[in-house]
């Protein structure tokens, strides 16, 4: 399969610094998104600390420099996805320790939803409330669990997913990186098929977007940063209340052509 991607981070409508913060890199097929949080604690630069570690951990293939060394994955995930999980928890703990040492980052934190691709099997860790979709045959698919109260509460019966929605304690997080010294990451494994559509975003997109819109842009933009900068732009026309950001990422059948043989050689 070929594998194609693209991202857009965006303030948004209402605030005046983006604290998300995003990387895509294509050589290892590896994908990051972290919305900070936090506001005058520098969330920005929470973000920007768990999207360099886990990076810098998952290209590096190190070792464990300051993470508890509690084994926190189950034996029957692969290597990658294990040392993505273990990635993230070493990115809780950097953002952890520069908040402990540092007054003015107290109280900073993020969510973070990675997600990596090997061989036909894509691995997602994840932490907060930043989500990880998959779009196939036409069906969107949520591949993560929110760690907030609201969504405890529906789990749990409590409430319905519509009040949810409306609720004024949606930010309300039970899980993020960076509030202990150690967190608990949920990953999981997928296989992946041609013209499947993966979607890394914030809650910027969520809360602004309902999944029928996502998956009919999804669909309709077949150039992924067209698709990532439609469902940006649909997050900022329904009012745009917070940063959005969104990673899109496309299976789809490599070219066995002539032409593309041809064309392949030429880049190289």
């Amino acid at each position: 399969m070929e594998i194609v991607s693209g991202g857009v981070s965006d303030v948004g409508q209402v605030r005046t610094n983006n604290e998300d913060s995003y990387q895509i890199l294509s050589s290892l097929n590896l994908f990051v998104l972290s919305d900070g949080m936090g506001g005058e604690a520098h969330g920005e630069v929470a973000s920007a600390l768990a999207v360099e570690t886990i990076v810098k951990y998952c290209t590096e293939d190190r070792i464990d420099a300051g993470a508890t060394l509690i084994d926190g994955a189950e034996a029957h995930w692969s290597e990658k996805t294990k040392q993505l999980q273990r990635a993230v928890r070493q990115a809780n703990f950097n953002i952890y320790e520069s908040a402990r040492n540092n007054p003015a980052q107290r109280g900073m934190g993020a969510t973070v939803t990675a997600a990596w691709v090997n061989e036909g099997m894509l691995s997602v860790a994840h932490v907060g409330d930043s989500r990880a979709y998959l779009l196939r045959t036409g069906n969107l698919q949520q591949l993560t669990s929110d760690h907030s109260l609201v969504a405890e509460q529906v789990r749990r019966g409590i409430i319905t997913p519509q009040q949810a929605e409306e609720s004024e304690m949606q930010s309300v997080l039970l899980r993020a990186l960076g509030a202990h010294e150690d967190v608990e990451v949920d990953v999981d494994e997928v296989g992946t098929y041609p013209g499947d559509v993966l979607l890394l975003c914030s809650d910027g997109l969520t809360r602004m977007v309902t999944e029928p819109e996502i998956a009919g842009a999804l669909q309709a933009e077949v150039d992924p940063r067209s698709a990532a900068q439609k469902l940006v732009d649909l997050a900022n026309e329904n009012g745009g209340l917070d940063n959005v950001t969104v990673i899109v990422v496309r299976f789809q059948e490599e070219s066995k052509s002539w032409l593309s043989w041809m064309k392949r050689g030429a880049k190289k």
